[in-house]
């Protein structure tokens, strides 16, 4: 039986080449930057924009306390379930640059799909929101109020689309972030690579931008393995496994994937009440809402994972999420809804808002053989 978090042979230590070493050393330690440096990591699909972000973490978290992430890639996150957009502080060095790991983030906005694709301009507004939020909280100490701060580095790692609409929206959050540094990674196949230079940028201001451009690499002189390889999907399959993972103690065995699929079954929900709640149908058009009946939402949202977000006054239209819930049962004459959610309760009552995208229940999940439905149960949890 496979297990949760892996499902092939552990994979040797990815070997860093010497360009990139040198790159990075180049980021954390420019003394032409006054303030800590904003690296955003750019290229196409399966070039090692995430093993070159994992290793540039570690070399400025050598340097620095505290180093922040923003993880733009929706499809493929690197401390997150995929459909988020996220700011984590890190604090700890990775030594095993092939261990994807979950991380809580500071921030983070539920997208619900794996592409931008579906809405671009929103995507871009969380990801400005974010970016402002850093620079707020950990970019700008003028003020003579309150305690000092250190100034935090960030590192921005960026999706593998990079053709089409995928490259204009890219060149849109490079020029809403201006970083301190642009990391460009190109691989053999030069038809899939960024325009040569600083492609964002007009011509008469190249010469302000300190721009990094780097090969992808496959093997170094020994052979050796110098980028992961996994399938996308089956990434982030794990991912979500290893999330709901945690509505369990870390002393339960269980290591297989229908091992957590009776664990899920017979985990007692939290029931929330319907009244207490509203519901978002993320990427769907306005006419399309007003055509569906309420009890036609609820069985959309049967049985389907749904970001938890808590509104305020302040981000009306762009709620902070909290996590993510599985909704394994509505009972609409009782007004309850049914959900697992690894979130703390202390957490979970401040939540007035469910977000449905498009990130589904993983099917290796729900084909257990033997197992019974982890979405009707009879046992409850309150919130309260």
């Amino acid at each position: 039986m496979a297990s949760i978090s892996e499902t092939e042979d552990p994979s040797p230590t990815i070997h860093i080449p010497e360009e990139w070493s040198k790159a990075a050393d180049t980021i954390a330690y420019d003394s032409t930057t006054s303030s800590p440096p904003i690296a955003l990591i750019c290229g196409a699909k399966n070039s090692g924009k995430t093993t070159f972000s994992r290793h540039l973490l570690n070399i400025l978290l050598q340097r620095y306390t505290n180093v922040g992430y923003l993880d733009t890639d929706v499809g493929q996150p690197e401390f997150t379930t995929p459909g988020f957009v996220s700011l984590t502080v890190v604090d700890k060095i990775t030594p095993d640059l092939t261990i994807p790991c979950l991380k809580t983030p500071e921030r983070c906005f539920f997208f619900g799909d794996i592409s931008s694709k579906r809405d671009p301009a929103t995507y871009l507004q969380y990801i400005s929101t974010l970016y402002d939020y850093y620079r707020k909280e950990y970019r700008m100490f003028n003020n003579s109020e309150g305690p000092a701060k250190k100034e935090l580095p960030l590192i921005v790692n960026t999706p593998g689309w990079v053709k089409g609409v995928g490259y204009d929206i890219l060149v849109d959050m490079v020029r809403c972030i201006a970083p301190t540094h642009v990391v460009k990674i190109n691989i053999s196949f030069e038809r899939k690579n960024l325009p040569v230079g600083a492609f964002w940028l007009d011509d008469d201001c190249w010469g302000e931008v300190n721009l990094i451009e780097i090969n992808s690499a496959r093997q170094d002189s020994f052979n050796r393995s110098m980028l992961l390889q996994k399938d996308a999907r089956l990434l982030r399959d794990l991912r979500i496994m290893a999330y709901f993972r945690q509505c369990f103690s870390s002393s339960l065995n269980i290591t297989t994937i229908k091992e957590l699929s009776n664990s899920l079954a017979s985990h007692p929900p939290y029931q929330v009440p319907i009244s207490s709640v509203k519901i978002r149908h993320l990427h769907c058009q306005l006419t399309c809402l007003c055509q569906v009946l309420s009890t036609e939402i609820f069985y959309s949202l049967n049985a389907s994972i749904v970001g938890l977000a808590v509104g305020s006054e302040q981000l009306a239209d762009l709620p902070w999420c909290v996590g993510l819930g599985i909704v394994r049962g509505i009972d609409t004459s009782k007004g309850l809804l049914y959900m697992i959610t690894p979130v703390p309760p202390n957490i979970l009552e401040k939540v007035d808002l469910l977000l449905q995208g498009f990130i589904q229940i993983p099917t290796c999940l729900l084909q257990v053989q033997g197992c019974m439905s982890p979405y009707m149960s009879t046992n409850v949890l309150p919130t309260s």
